[in-house]
């Protein structure tokens, strides 16, 4: 599967980039970037990938899919030029800046039968992953409350962008993995702080998530600091918490990939452990390994083989349904109902793609 990357200044050389060249049956062909010529580093770490000035120099030279992860207010025009030449796309987080901006893009994905796919690496969050399992093995009992942190100094370096704000940079991924694991958003409340003479770039932001299971979360992100703890997970029987970033974005920091990692690729130092807390015993919790890897070997699947994706339109209407609620939140100072947001987007889609299926019989 011959794949181009467009925007590889920046995250898409942190992240995208080896973890595309890292996946079995996938290869890096070309990728478009702002630098004049790409440079002996460059050149060492993927040979023979050719380098274009622009989208349309890439899809001339020759792929099969495209990886977008240009800045916010680039990508809705790329991911609709590469939709429209029929290529399959994969595209950073968040697909857009809005809900009717993300649904128009995910309608004309369906009405052309091109998958569009959005890039959630987090799912794969070695702490994300071992709190999945102990909800599997039910050790926390029924929970109650999802504290969830990503505080950050340095977004670039930990591979997202900083031109829309926080709340989406940083928030589309947080939501993303509490509906992954407490289900649908009843209502939300959010605070934010901008930076004077900025009202359109969170800086810090605090959302509160009530799930129609019951859970509540608490989620919150800053580019000013760093916090120790990353999640607290408190349920009826137990609670988890760990602190420290998973360590896959300092991986790749430091040259290392899946493909260079092998079978050892995500995993965590015994001192990195969450915590596992029962009544007055406190024990260290042996950590999954994370694995960014298995998104690409995903879509890939999803290609070739007709499997779902790994990240689903439902999904993305649903995360920037509560991100676009929390915004107004914030606005307002008031708890919004959220169910209903995204609903409405999904029908509006599936109106579109009805609209689009009667057009082409017509035609027919």
């Amino acid at each position: 599967m011959r794949i181009g990357l467009v925007g590889y200044d920046g995250p898409g050389r942190l992240l995208q980039a080896p973890l595309i060249a890292s996946t079995p049956g996938a290869q890096l062909v070309g990728l478009v970037t702002g630098s004049p010529a790409p440079g002996a580093e460059l050149s060492r770490a993927y040979p023979g990938v050719t380098c274009h000035a622009d989208m349309a120099g890439l899809i001339a030279a020759g792929v099969d899919s495209l990886v977008i992860a240009t800045p916010l207010g680039e990508r809705e025009a790329q991911v609709r030029e590469a939709l429209l030449r029929g290529l399959p796309v994969v595209c950073a987080s968040p697909l857009a800046r809005t809900l009717a901006e993300a649904e128009e893009l995910l309608a004309l994905a369906e009405r052309r039968g091109v998958p569009l796919c959005i890039h959630q690496p987090r799912r794969w969050d070695s702490d994300l992953l071992t709190l999945a399992r102990l909800l599997r093995e039910k050790r926390l009992g029924r929970v109650r409350l999802f504290e969830s942190r990503l505080q950050l100094t340095d977004l670039t370096a930990a591979g997202l962008g900083t031109e829309a704000g926080l709340l989406l940079e940083l928030g589309s991924h947080l939501v993303d993995q509490a509906l992954l694991l407490f289900g649908p958003v009843e209502r939300v409340y959010a605070e934010a702080q901008f930076p004077r003479g900025d009202p359109a770039r969170e800086r810090e932001f605090f959302l509160s998530l009530r799930h129609r299971s019951g859970v509540v979360s608490h989620l919150s992100g800053s580019g000013l600091q760093r916090c120790p703890q990353r999640l607290r997970v408190v349920g009826e029987r137990g609670v988890y918490s760990v602190d420290g970033l998973d360590g896959q974005a300092a991986a790749l920091r430091q040259g290392r990939t899946p493909r260079s990692e092998k079978g050892s690729w995500g995993a965590e130092e015994h001192q990195r452990w969450g915590w596992l807390s029962v009544g007055e015993e406190r024990s260290r919790v042996p950590s999954e390994r994370g694995r960014w890897d298995l998104f690409y070997e995903g879509w890939l699947a999803a290609l070739t083989q007709g499997a779902p994706l790994p990240v689903t339109p439902r999904e993305t209407l649903a995360c920037l349904a509560i991100l676009e609620a929390a915004r107004q939140s914030a606005r307002t100072g008031e708890s919004l109902a959220v169910e209903g947001r995204a609903e409405t987007a999904e029908r509006s889609l599936t109106g579109a793609q009805g609209r689009a299926r009667r057009s082409s019989a017509n035609v027919e």
